[in-house]
């Protein structure tokens, strides 16, 4: 199974396949958006982090509220194991190519995100519904956009039980039992508790929680990497030099020949990149549809940051900490990479605590973030009667998950990644000229986002008689 799931991951994540795509097509949107990502980023991160909020737009939560969910599900081990496995594996070059996925995923990032405010519906229960199983159902016409929304789904609702499940759930274990001497089966049962208790009050209470503690959990893990950067000042310079030149050469990657060695770290970078921030995967769009916002374009914008702040920024902390420490080059095993960088530059045992509450909080917020994305897409496969069986069976899975030993669930987790962002990323694509021809119509009206509900509902107004 392990050797199965592997080959898949390595078909799925080929140089012929998604890195191409996912390259491409967050390359196509950056070209049709006219660089909205550098245009707009400021107005939407006043937008996200100070303001908040849409008063009067509809939705089940904040837009805030909606940008933590994706942030909780997005920064997790990702952040700190798949970023020393991009780097052990690729080489310092690879975290350039982590940078360019998310770049250019951002522009990906604001079109799902608008998509799924602009197609969300409304279940039997009164919630949003929307995402890439809804989008592409209802804005491609014909089988085309029913194959490809019922992909997305099936994909997603498996993959939350490995990228946001199991692989979280034992990252927490075993990070929690090798720091502190925690018993994975008290871990667990604690997990299984915590995860259920969220998961009854369904989308509001994951809002509530991942808005509280998201926020905290990323100033004290940057601040920790700040400090191992001042300790380490004079590197700095050469560690970003090297990871511009490694991008090209890959002559820190393993490989044969120097060939080799840049698919090698183009691959581990994108790879490794779209794990850790999702652009293009759609997932993010299906907390985006839960927003109380009064337009697609501007909860687009506010989920557009997410990127952002879980690649140029977390993403970037962990990469110069692991280079300019030099732990890169000693090789073993992610996780304790990461570790053992920390703690080059930190006092004491600073560092094996940092990294191991880190991916405590880190893995539990992504574990919540996930529950909603695959209940929401199961629903739009069988229906409401689904979310409670399926919350069931996810909560029980986190139990499993931190007392069990899992070696093949990151190749199927990877796999599983790779195979939910295809259909989104071809839709992407296909659904690319309405995007960018409504979000210019918008963006025309109100450039800084600073518009009211009554504004832009009597500008929609005269949009639709002329």
């Amino acid at each position: 199974m392990s050797e199965l799931f592997s080959n898949i991951e390595a078909f799925v994540w080929s140089p012929f396949l998604l890195i191409p795509l996912l390259l491409g097509t967050g390359l196509w949107l950056t070209i049709r958006l006219g660089l909205l990502q550098l245009r707009k980023l400021r107005p939407a991160l006043r937008l996200g982090l100070m303001e908040r909020s849409d008063e009067g737009g509809e939705g089940d939560i904040s837009q805030y509220e909606a940008l933590a969910t994706a942030l909780a599900a997005t920064v997790g081990v990702g952040n700190i194991v798949g970023v020393a496995t991009a780097i052990g594996t690729g080489g310092p070059g690879a975290l350039f190519w982590m940078w360019i996925t998310g770049l250019v995923g951002m522009a990906s990032k604001y079109s799902e995100s608008f998509l799924g405010v602009r197609f969300r519906k409304t279940d039997s229960a009164g919630e949003q519904l929307g995402g890439p199983q809804i989008y592409l159902r209802n804005a491609i016409p014909g089988p085309v956009g029913t194959t490809l929304g019922v992909l997305f789904a099936v994909f997603a609702s498996l993959a939350a039980f490995g990228i946001g499940n199991l692989t979280q759930a034992n990252a927490v274990a075993s990070n929690l039992e090798s720091a502190f001497g925690v018993d994975p089966v008290a871990a667990g049962a604690v997990l299984f508790v915590a995860t259920g208790a969220v998961l009854l009050g369904g989308i509001k209470a994951i809002g509530k929680v991942t808005s509280a503690f998201v926020p905290l959990m990323i100033v004290l893990y940057i601040g920790a990497a700040i400090w191992v950067l001042i300790v380490n000042i004079a590197d700095v310079p050469a560690a970003l030099a090297l990871i511009f030149t490694d991008a090209f050469t890959g002559t820190a990657a393993a490989g044969g020949f120097a060939g080799a060695g840049i698919i090698l770290v183009i691959q581990m970078g994108v790879a490794r990149g779209l794990f850790s921030n999702e652009s293009g995967m759609g997932s993010a769009a299906i907390a985006a549809s839960a927003a109380k916002t009064f337009h697609p374009v501007r909860q687009g914008l506010v989920s557009m940051t997410q990127t952002f702040i879980d690649t140029i920024v977390v993403v970037t902390f962990t990469g110069l900490v692991i280079i300019t420490t030099g732990v890169w080059q000693d090789g073993g095993d992610a996780g304790a990479m990461t570790a053992r960088a920390f703690s080059a530059g930190l006092p004491g045992h600073w560092g094996d605590s940092v990294v191991a509450l880190s991916v405590v909080f880190f893995a539990f917020s992504t574990i919540l973030g996930w529950s909603y994305y695959g209940e929401r897409s199961f629903e739009s496969l069988v229906g409401r009667v689904g979310i409670r069986p399926y919350r069931s069976i996810f909560t029980v899975v986190v139990f499993i998950g931190a007392t069990t030993q899992l070696q093949t669930v990151w190749a199927l987790s990877g796999a599983l990644n790779g195979l939910m962002a295809v259909p989104n990323l071809i839709g992407l694509v296909i659904l690319s000229g309405l995007i960018a021809r409504e979000t210019k119509a918008y963006l025309d009206f109100d450039p800084q986002l600073r518009a009211t509900a009554e504004q832009v509902a009597e500008w929609e107004k005269q949009q639709k008689v002329a």
